[in-house]
């Protein structure tokens, strides 16, 4: 997994409701990165992004703006261990 940038990631503001994590499912699978998304019962979104450097903060900079409907308050990003992920999916609220 060398060469590979992974990232574990909050998003804060009106991010639930508004199709993010379907948004942010379909913006990582274009840019080929593996991980997952999800809602959290404090009102956030999580997620991991792993990929190569320039796929991962294309994705950042789309997170900071999110979908049509989303108002993303702040983005919060913390390195992560690399894993062994077969894609990007969607996973139940945590």
């Amino acid at each position: 997994m060398a060469g590979l940038k992974s990232v574990h990631v909050r998003i804060s503001g009106r991010v639930q409701g508004v199709w993010f994590r379907g948004w942010t499912v379909e913006q990582a699978r274009r840019l080929g990165l593996r991980g997952w998304v999800r809602n959290r019962a404090d009102g956030t979104v999580e997620a991991v992004f792993q990929g190569s450097d320039a796929a991962v903060e294309t994705m950042l900079k789309l997170c900071r703006e999110g979908p049509p409907s989303a108002r993303v308050g702040g983005v919060t990003v913390e390195p992560s261990s690399p894993k062994d992920f077969d894609d990007f999916q969607q996973q139940p609220t945590a």
